[in-house]
């Protein structure tokens, strides 16, 4: 009966409904306790559930392990830590500290678990007997050891250092456990955590080995009956194997049946009789990476921008100009390949001044970009990522430049924009990345830069169902002032000899050459860069080829008026080795020929 119920509900849901709110019904009616449904309006501001919310709170109300593929920005969160809440503050007699965990939310990164960690502060406000905490890498170990030991109901973790409390903290009780959580477990997966995974469920005796029979199952039983969930955002093969492990017999949540079927063996007997994780594995190898297409929200506007690699820099600061001046209150948030890259950026735009001659002192002084700017990625210390994480939260205006480490999961409100300046390389990673706008409902934009020679990238988006419009990009040239400068006469000028990026070239060259810090963190953002480049996988080769590439154009994109020796001769080395392997190998087939 209640799935007849979701399946209802999924039928009225038109494509562009992930990221809208389902008026038609609401928490209480879900299930979900009045005081809780209170906390959900008031501390989060969720009149009525979401699609993904509305399908999946009564399945995991019901105990069913699940399993929910959904576009980021739909609510998973609450969808998950509101019925478990509800199951425990409904527990009599009533639950203690000193019970131990009752429910464990294994997250990717820090920033997510701070963010898990923040709703569940905000979902128990009312609820006080429960108690929230997490664990995480970067974290003091025995603080966290403490902190077990008193008892934490709701426990938020990343894998390595739950594993780690696991095998090591005798302290930390565990056998009240009812739910075990794997929330962006993709991204889980990616990061290589699949093996502590497996250790993780092994310990907590929570494991799907039908292959072993109870009676030689070397792990322990549970004094409960686990319910397991699985949140992901794309499917794969390590997904799929991660659900076989993990969840018995599960729902399936925001997945298309109908593509299901077309993607299980057309024999129909078969497919009737096939097991839920054989139609989920045929699923997601029909959805291939070269095939899978995906949902975005109808009010994210998606666009690209092709710029001559010599004018990556002018036109990204063009474009960051043009965004805050237009808007003053907004945030935008710019995802690069590298931690030096953003590095070098941020210092770049927090230290570059703009220097036309006919300025007088005080415009001089003035920053090219006066908007708050912030950066993040996976080296910097955990205290630090904290800090902007949380700050970038708070301000009602700011610019963050970040790695991936930003793209997963993360819910940072009123996100106006997200430039890719960085290709994301899988369509996969551009999925998560433009994710972090346009949620719940708020409009959106996302702004992918590629040079003329990566245009094709275009093709393999295309072929996921991601269309992308042209940015006019000369348009916005012609709207700055050229400080006494001549425009163009002809109506057409290409990108790289407009007077405004010649003189802002010039300009950030200058600033370079003085800015010895800066300098030094620009050769070293071209040197990762190249690498990164390099890294692109599979089919993206043909795409993203060094080869391809002027080196002297890349150093002018980070504002170098000579590309570093130092990397031009290590390159020059690696292709006159290719080169010279390549001439070996033609030869001694040649001799094999002559021998044989």
């Amino acid at each position: 009966m209640e799935q007849n119920n979701m399946n209802n509900v999924k039928s009225k849901a038109d494509n562009n409904m992930n990221s809208q709110v389902f008026a038609s019904c609401s928490f209480s009616s879900l299930g979900l306790h009045p005081t809780l449904c209170d906390q959900l309006k008031e501390r989060l501001g969720f009149e009525v559930p979401t699609l993904v919310q509305a399908e999946a709170i009564p399945v995991v109300l019901s105990g069913r392990h699940v399993l929910v593929n959904a576009a980021t920005g739909t609510g998973k969160t609450v969808a998950y830590l509101s019925p478990i809440i509800h199951h425990l503050q409904n527990s009599n007699p009533r639950i203690q500290r000193s019970d131990g965990t009752f429910a464990l939310v294994l997250v990717p990164t820090h920033e997510l678990c701070m963010q898990v960690y923040e709703i569940l502060l905000k979902l128990l406000h009312r609820f006080h007997w429960i108690v929230p905490g997490y664990i995480m890498g970067g974290e003091n170990r025995s603080k966290e050891k403490a902190r077990l030991r008193k008892g934490i109901s709701i426990l938020v973790a990343t894998p390595g250092r739950l594993l780690d409390h696991l095998k090591n903290t005798s302290s930390f009780l565990h056998t009240n456990l009812r739910w075990i959580i794997f929330d962006e477990a993709d991204r889980i997966l990616e990061l290589g955590f699949g093996k502590d995974i497996e250790q993780i469920l092994t310990v907590l005796g929570t494991k799907q080995d039908k292959s072993v029979s109870k009676e030689n199952a070397t792990s322990r039983t549970p004094e409960f009956q686990t319910q397991n969930l699985l949140l992901s955002a794309t499917l794969n093969e390590k997904v799929n194997h991660l659900a076989k492990i993990s969840l018995e017999n599960p729902v399936m949540i925001g997945l298309d049946e109908k593509k299901i079927q077309q993607n299980v063996n057309d024999d129909h007997a078969v497919s009737v009789r096939s097991d839920v994780f054989d139609r989920l594995g045929e699923y997601s190898k029909g959805l291939s990476a070269s095939t899978e297409e995906y949902k975005f929200p109808s009010q994210l506007v998606q666009r690209y921008i092709k710029v001559p690699c010599g004018s990556r820099l002018v036109v990204l600061l063009s474009i960051l100009k043009h965004l805050f001046e237009r808007e003053a209150s907004q945030k935008i948030v710019v995802f690069f390949s590298t931690c030096d890259a953003v590095d070098f950026h941020y210092s770049l735009i927090s230290k570059f001044h703009w220097p036309p001659i006919s300025q007088s002192e005080v415009e001089l002084r003035k920053m090219f970009l006066g908007c708050k700017t912030l950066r993040l990625h996976g080296n910097m210390n955990h205290e630090d990522r904290k800090t902007t994480f949380q700050t970038f939260k708070t301000e009602k205006s700011a610019l963050l430049l970040s790695t991936d480490v930003s793209a997963r999961g993360l819910d940072i409100p009123k996100v106006r924009c997200i430039i890719q300046y960085d290709s994301p390389g899988e369509a996969t990673e551009y999925v998560h990345r433009v994710g972090r706008t346009a949620r719940l409902g708020e409009k959106g934009d996302s702004l992918l830069f590629l040079q003329p020679v990566e245009i094709d990238y275009l093709k393999d988006l295309e072929n996921h169902g991601v269309m992308l419009t042209e940015y006019p990009l000369l348009k916005l040239l012609e709207s700055f002032p050229l400080y006494g400068l001549k425009r163009p006469v002809k109506k057409f000028v290409s990108v790289e000899m407009h007077p405004w990026v010649l003189s802002l070239q010039k300009a950030l060259e200058s600033f370079i050459s003085i800015e010895s810090t800066v300098r030094k963190l620009a050769m070293d953002a071209f040197w990762s860069w190249v690498r990164a480049y390099t890294a692109h996988r599979g089919e993206l080769k043909q795409i993203f080829m060094v080869k391809k590439l002027h080196l002297g154009h890349v150093a002018k994109s980070f504002a170098l008026k000579d590309q570093p020796s130092v990397v031009n001769k290590s390159f020059q080395k690696q292709i006159k080795k290719r080169k010279r392997d390549e001439k070996q190998k033609g030869h001694s087939k040649k001799r094999r020929v002559a021998k044989y």
